[in-house]
């Protein structure tokens, strides 16, 4: 008889037995589906976190360096009375430009940040800060000849800014800073402050310069836009309220600076179009740039995304292989024990000249039967045991990834050039202007999809599995001889 033949009886006639293969074998099948799936999932969402969790290179002046001078000029100078004063070389845009041209680099935002005196409307004052009082009224004079009360920040566009992407500020009327107003004298204020003095989208206000000359220039204001809850409680007791914050071209802040200032920046930040590649644009970045400037890479949120991934990507293998191993354990004990209750049946089809080879494939055919059934159940359940495993694996790696992180600032330091405006309200590194990327970053969902490679790669295991069952339980069928077998 045809062994295939005998294989589709023996399966048909012991329904019980096959039943309970079909359960032990889709419950395996299942988890190892799973496991795929999720592994899948991570690669596909590593893949995906170069564009959507991106990075960014920093080009701004040498602290270090400007340090070292000091340092140089402190121990060669032999007057005690003056002490050399840090100097901050202002960035280029034309060797900005030089870096923007690079491959790897999608787009970039200028920074340049100043202070001015509020002429013809009053600040918004906090009980902590150090603007002026809504009481001074308009032409209120600043309590310091380089410090003003309001905070410019220059930009090439509020869209590329952290800011508003991370969705920390959001315009509410007219529109925000773009490429195309520079040049001119178009700014951003925030809601409380056009409220506080009745300005809207189209309205002027005049302010008042710091420094030099201090003469006063009009502005249009052509958006209004809201700041966070979070931004009055971490603004520092040194710090003028953020409702007085006012974003406008680049262009703008360096003419409050003065004209020497003209075609610079504090820093200029650049969006790297493939996260993966950043150090090596950072390498090609600093070849074109002298020893004056920093150039500084952040790719936090790409390399956070990135490590938790590789954490559910290596249990999705884990799983994959333990449950594979056990799998075949499992079921090769099942099929040793269903072979050594049929030892009469391998006795008479030994006897009657069947080929061991023809018993064993047999036997083959029959799991083979199980494992095509078994595959479709798992094809079935599969999607949603990878759902439940892989969103307790991403819940458990953003946990271990957000206690192991810390925020930082923006790198190099975007400290402002000596001159006007450098002493800012916001001081330092990443002001409300700055575009470093957010210390919060959010893990993207694993997208949990059965592809006919899944199937095709578990229907591999699921081969594989039954194979080495067979072989493992089959050993003792090379070794019977059927004279004892139908004797005993």
């Amino acid at each position: 008889m045809n062994f295939f033949k005998r294989a589709w009886l023996n399966v048909w006639a012991k329904k019980g037995r096959s039943v309970l293969l079909i359960l032990v074998s889709s419950a395996i099948l299942m988890f190892v589906l799973a496991g795929l799936l999720i592994r899948s999932a991570a690669v596909k969402a590593t893949e995906t976190a170069k564009t959507d969790a991106g990075a960014t290179m920093t080009l701004s002046a040498n602290r270090q360096a400007a340090f070292k001078k000091i340092q140089s000029s402190s121990s060669s100078s032999s007057s005690t009375s003056s002490r050399p004063k840090l100097t901050l070389t202002p960035v280029k845009l034309s060797d900005a430009k030089s870096i923007a041209n690079l491959s790897n680099i999608k787009s970039y935002n200028v920074t340049s940040s100043t202070t001015a005196n509020a002429k013809s409307y009053d600040t918004v004052s906090t009980s902590t800060g150090m603007g002026g009082n809504s009481s001074g009224g308009p032409g209120m004079k600043s309590t310091s000849s380089s410090s003003g009360d309001t905070q410019i920040d220059g930009v090439t566009s509020t869209a590329l800014t952290t800011d508003f992407t991370d969705s920390q500020s959001k315009i509410t009327k007219g529109r925000g800073i773009k490429a195309s107003d520079k040049g001119t004298n178009n700014v951003v204020i925030e809601k409380e402050l056009a409220s506080q003095n009745n300005l809207t989208v189209g309205d002027t206000m005049t302010i008042k310069e710091t420094t030099g000359s201090k003469s006063t220039l009009k502005v249009k204001v052509v958006g209004i836009y809201k700041a966070s809850s979070t931004s009055s409680a971490s603004a520092g007791p040194m710090s003028t309220d953020p409702a007085n914050t006012i974003y406008a071209s680049y262009t703008l802040a360096n003419t409050i600076k003065g004209s020497k200032y003209a075609g610079t920046a504090d820093s200029v930040t650049f969006n790297v179009t493939n996260p993966a590649k950043a150090s090596a644009t950072k390498k090609a970045g600093n070849k074109l740039i002298s020893s004056k400037y920093s150039l500084s890479t952040d790719d936090s949120s790409y390399q956070s995304i990135k490590a938790s991934m590789n954490n559910v990507e290596g249990f999705a293998n884990k799983i994959v292989w333990l449950v594979a191993i056990a799998g075949t354990i499992i079921l090769a004990l099942i099929v040793i024990l269903m072979i050594r209750e049929r030892r009469f049946e391998i006795g008479v089809l030994l006897s009657l000249g069947e080929a061991r080879w023809k018993i064993v494939a047999q036997f083959f055919t029959e799991m083979l039967m199980v494992i095509v059934i078994a595959l479709a159940i798992a094809g079935v359940g599969g999607k949603f045991v990878g759902n439940q495993l892989g969103s307790q694996l991403v819940s458990q790696s953003t946990t271990t990834q957000t206690t192991s992180s810390s925020t930082s600032g923006q790198p190099g330091g975007s400290g402002q050039p000596g001159g006007s405006g450098s002493s800012g309200m916001h001081g330092g590194a990443g002001g409300p202007g700055s575009t470093t990327s957010s210390a919060k970053t959010k893990n993207p969902d694993l997208e949990i999809a059965v592809s006919a490679v899944d199937l095709a790669e578990l229907g591999g295991f699921g081969l594989a599995i039954t194979f080495l069952s067979i072989m493992i339980a089959s050993g003792g069928i090379l070794r019977l001889e059927p004279k004892k077998v139908l004797i005993s």
